[in-house]
Order: C-alpha cells, then structure tokens, then sequence
C-alpha cells in the first residue's frame, strides 16, 4: 500500500464499487519481518519489484465489458528475490543458521516467482463471455 498508492486506492475503490463481497489483500509489514519499519515503502517496493508480491486486481464486471477480468499492475520483476529478502532480518536469520537450506529456499522463492508472473500474464489475456441476463 506504502509503495504504490496508486494502484491500492484504485483497487479499494474497484471493491467498493463491487455490488457484492470483495477482497482486497495488501501488505502489512510487522517488525516481525526485522526492518526498521520507517523504511517499508521502500521495502515493499522491492518486495514488488522482485515480483515476491506481484500487484493485480480482478474484477468480473470487466467480462460484460469485453474486457479481461485479471490486471497486472506490476510488471515482470526487475529486482532478484535476493535483493529483497536480504533487507529483511527473517530471511537473513535462515541464511545465517543453515546457509545451504537458504540457498534451496531463495531457488524456490525465485522459481515461484517464474511461475507465478508467467501464470497472471496467462490469466490476464484471457477473455470470458459475457453473462447474459434475462
């Protein structure tokens, strides 16, 4: 929310304007995550960046339009997972503690990352029909 409010306030927005239950899920960051919390705008925008925290919205009403449901706000990531969860103190207690399970779990956070942006790139071409009412 911190790092591009823009596109949280669109999102709130969209929800609200929804004629039914919506969703919005944002980031929250908790000293737990072991940076000083002054900093979150920027970390959450390498969080975006890295792709860890991609940034979308869906909206079904866009079928009737003829448009596709699924948006990407953020593009592909420009920044490595590593770069990211190296400010954060959580990971770099794991890296410390058992650097080779560190490794094996950056690995899959990157190849996660992959997987995800190449799906929501998927989902955010594909058109639906409309619903026909009546």
């Amino acid at each position: 929310m911190q790092s591009h409010p823009e596109q949280a306030v669109r999102a709130m927005l969209e929800a609200e304007r929804h004629p039914g239950p919506s969703l919005v899920i944002a980031h929250s960051p908790c000293i737990a995550h072991g940076y000083d919390l002054v900093q979150s705008p920027h970390q959450q925008r390498r969080t975006v960046d890295s792709g860890l925290w991609p940034l979308y919205r869906f909206d079904p009403q866009r079928v009737d339009q003829g448009e596709t449901p699924l948006m990407l706000d953020s593009g592909a990531p420009t920044l490595d997972v590593a770069d990211a969860m190296a400010a954060e103190g959580r990971f770099r207690m794991v890296e410390l503690r058992d650097p080779d399970r560190y490794r094996q779990l950056l690995q899959a956070a990157r190849d996660a990352v992959r997987q995800r942006q190449a799906l929501y790139e998927q989902l955010s071409h594909i058109h639906l029909p409309p619903e026909h009412h009546g």
